[in-house]
């Protein structure tokens, strides 16, 4: 089971500005959030996500593809420039990022509720700050 990742959406206003975020930073295929430290368990992510904490929940994950050295002796953390939806889940704010065992890990919303999927962004997280979703 693959290690997962969290991470403060930081100055994210909501869930439509980071769906927008992770789209306009989508060059060749992934989106680069910059770190200062390659992760210790980076081998266990393979397969793995980074979930996003917005407003004290968890909201959405993204596809780790890798891990890649970014200029300024920095780390990139390589995604999917995708937000999929997941079931929200309260999580304390956090400096940084934060492991996350794949058993703690929230369902996506998908399969029988597609139609969240395809709600728009910013519906998405009205819902989601109002802990419907």
């Amino acid at each position: 089971m693959p290690l997962h990742m969290t991470k403060i959406a930081f100055q994210c206003e909501s869930v439509a500005h980071l769906h927008g975020w992770l789209e306009s930073h989508g060059e060749e295929g992934e989106a680069h959030l910059t770190t200062r430290y390659l992760p210790k368990r980076h081998a266990e992510m393979a397969g793995g996500s980074l979930y996003w904490i917005l407003n004290h929940r968890l909201i959405g994950r993204s596809s780790i593809i890798g891990f890649a050295d970014a200029p300024g002796g920095r780390i990139w953390i390589r995604l999917e420039p995708r937000l999929i939806p997941v079931r929200s889940r309260p999580r304390r704010a956090h400096q940084g990022w934060r492991y996350l065992a794949a058993e703690d890990a929230p369902p996506d919303l998908n399969g029988s509720e597609d139609d969240v999927v395809e709600m728009p962004p910013q519906m998405l997280g009205d819902l989601t700050r109002l802990g419907l979703v």
